[in-house]
């Protein structure tokens, strides 16, 4: 059980609040440990890079998310599913950020670090 590796970042809730940051996770670690392409359309992945990416992305997700994906045995599946189950979030979140961004006031915040850590969190 040692051998289990860590989470590298925060598991997909299953919400999905935090589907936009997750993509951009998972995309960014799949290509640097070489396995971008198992998540893309017509791939040529080997079973074995298919069954490590399915690892990744099952150790990143929500445990409920886990179980109603449990049958899923391909990577492109599992990311075709969340992305049509959590992809309407762009049409929800986009418009709150730019209301939010419309209504940030310097002059709102006591202190420098709050009003930078509510920008950066409207950025991401």
């Amino acid at each position: 059980m040692a051998n289990i590796e860590n989470q590298k970042f925060t598991a997909l809730d299953i919400s999905g609040n935090n589907y936009l940051s997750w993509v951009f996770d998972v995309k960014l670690h799949l290509s640097a440990k070489k396995l971008r392409h198992t998540i893309d359309e017509d791939n040529a992945a080997s079973n074995e890079e298919r069954a490590t990416a399915l690892i990744f992305l099952r150790h990143h997700i929500d445990d409920d998310l886990k179980y109603e994906y449990l049958t899923v045995e391909n990577p492109l599946e599992l990311w075709q599913y969340l992305n049509d189950r959590f992809e309407h979030l762009k049409a929800v979140v986009l418009p709150k950020a730019l209301n939010d961004w419309s209504q940030l006031r310097f002059q709102d915040f006591k202190t420098v670090s709050e009003y930078n850590s509510t920008l950066f969190k409207i950025v991401s």
